[in-house]
């Protein structure tokens, strides 16, 4: 066989290769091209959006899960050491999870499972700390995109509304509690990400029996250095009409996305105020 016809057998194998190439490696299409997805009729999982947790700070994801899939966001375990007055207080949360379910296009429902809390508490100068533990306080909560879910600009915004029942016991509220809350995330150049956040809600003090609004701004910027490493720098700052005085904090969190589905995180929040929590976690968020 001449030379030539090597040549343009090769070259016809070498097309063939490439074209199959990239049938296999074509670049997922936006799942939404038909608004037709839902509970019942999931997004094919070729199809699904970058996975954008709440976690891991106060500032919230305005992205819902998609239609038909289940998303897992857990603190695996949360030491908070608290300050009011002369009295001091600590706390470990261990599995506190909240699950997630995409109802529709731009509409997710979650349910919010405190699966163990304890609670030491110990006025100055005394040297025995009052232990407490117990399941927490279940919270339910709707979460709705209304610009942006589907990433089509670099603007998103969503409203989270939830409930609190008041399912744990001597460690939690002691009444039902419920707030809004208004995420927004804009897309910056050079893979940066600016959140704002504000919080409104009515919580309940179990010692002066009676409830009292809360108002927590809060704004955060992360950076992703490569598709699995990125972090987060967030302020958070809030106000109520029980101590009206504003508490602030500064939180800084590693963030490692191992694949499309799993996450990992941990970090810390740094008191600014004297009677501001401080906070250190690990947790992950899982996607099926």
């Amino acid at each position: 066989m001449p030379i030539s016809r090597y040549i343009a057998l090769l070259g016809l194998l070498t097309a063939a290769s490439l074209a199959q190439a990239q049938v296999q490696e074509e670049p997922k299409t936006c799942p939404y091209d038909s608004a037709h997805f839902n509970l019942f009729k999931p997004v094919p999982r070729n199809q699904l959006r970058p996975l954008r947790p709440d976690r891991p700070g106060v500032t919230e994801s305005p992205f819902t899960v998609d239609a038909g899939h289940f998303q897992t966001e857990t603190d695996a375990i949360r030491l908070v050491n608290e300050r009011e007055g002369t009295s001091r207080g600590r706390e470990l949360k261990v599995a506190y999870t909240t699950l997630k379910l995409g109802l529709s296009r731009r509409t997710d429902v979650q349910v919010e499972m405190p699966l163990y809390k304890v609670e030491k508490e110990r006025e100055a100068g005394e040297t025995a700390w009052q232990r407490q533990a117990s399941f927490g306080d279940v919270a339910l909560r709707l979460k709705h995109n209304f610009l942006g879910d589907d990433q089509e600009g670099p603007v998103a915004m969503a409203v989270v509304a939830y409930t609190r029942l008041p399912t744990g016991g001597k460690t939690g509220s002691g009444a039902v509690e419920g707030g809004l809350i208004v995420p927004v995330n804009i897309e910056l150049p050079d893979r940066f990400n600016l959140d704002l956040q504000v919080q409104g809600d009515l919580n309940y003090d179990r010692e002066q029996g009676k409830h009292y609004a809360r108002v927590m701004p809060s704004i955060a910027l992360d950076h992703e250095f490569t598709d699995v490493f990125s972090f987060l720098v967030e302020g958070v700052t809030q106000w109520d009409a029980q101590r009206r005085g504003w508490r602030s904090s500064l939180n800084l969190a590693p963030i490692f996305t191992l694949n499309e589905n799993l996450q990992v995180d941990f970090g810390t929040h740094l008191a600014l105020s004297k009677e501001t929590d401080r906070e250190f976690f690990v947790g992950f968020t899982f996607r099926r």
